[in-house]
């Protein structure tokens, strides 16, 4: 009988992506202060050297875990904003209210974007990439805005109005899901953006 070895070789982006995974749940437990190659490789079930192998350190890791988690959110939004239809108000509460739901309401996702935000004071390059990533966050929802006929001048106000408002809930949200619920994040945020598109 042919001897079947105990690992086979990993496809390298799987391995990345594993590597990414695990340190997203280190994050989510440790922090960033707990982050290190050790406790991710050992989250991973694999050697430390690989971790150098596939990112040549800690920094690119973070970098490539922040970018991943960024994603998944942006994709998340991108679906139920692409599920609700042709309707721009519709559009835009479906935008609202994925903030208020699984994948983005989740303690876990929280607990790593604190670990994150403490990295964008520490890191220009983690600053860097928070700028972009809520640019881009930034850009859907004045796009969203100006579909429901909000003004140019006054879409990125809007947006960076809205973007507080909603990432204010989902803070009490994922802290205190006793306190608040997505039903009622949902009702208050949709208050005050109808109450915003009036004055639009």
């Amino acid at each position: 009988m042919r001897n079947i070895p105990a690992f086979t070789r990993t496809d390298a982006d799987e391995r990345r992506k594993s590597l990414i995974a695990a340190a997203t749940r280190v994050l989510a437990r440790d922090g960033a202060a707990g982050a290190s190659v050790r406790a991710i490789a050992q989250e991973a079930g694999v050697s430390p050297g690989l971790v150098t192998h596939h990112f040549g350190g800690m920094d690119a890791l973070i970098a490539a875990t922040y970018a991943y988690v960024g994603a998944a959110v942006t994709a998340a939004l991108d679906a139920a904003v692409a599920g609700a239809g042709d309707d721009p108000r519709a559009r835009l509460s479906a935008y609202v209210a994925a903030s208020f739901a699984p994948p983005i309401a989740d303690r876990a996702l929280l607990a790593t974007w604190v670990a994150f935000w403490s990295l964008v004071i520490a890191r220009d390059d983690v600053a860097r990439l928070h700028d972009e990533q809520y640019g881009h966050f930034r850009a859907g929802l004045e796009r969203l805005l100006g579909d429901c006929g909000i003004a140019p001048a006054a879409r990125r106000r809007a947006a960076i109005a809205i973007t507080a408002l909603v990432d204010g809930l989902w803070l009490e949200l994922c802290l205190s899901p006793d306190v608040l619920d997505a039903a009622e994040a949902r009702a208050i945020a949709e208050a005050q953006i109808a109450a915003m598109l009036g004055a639009g």
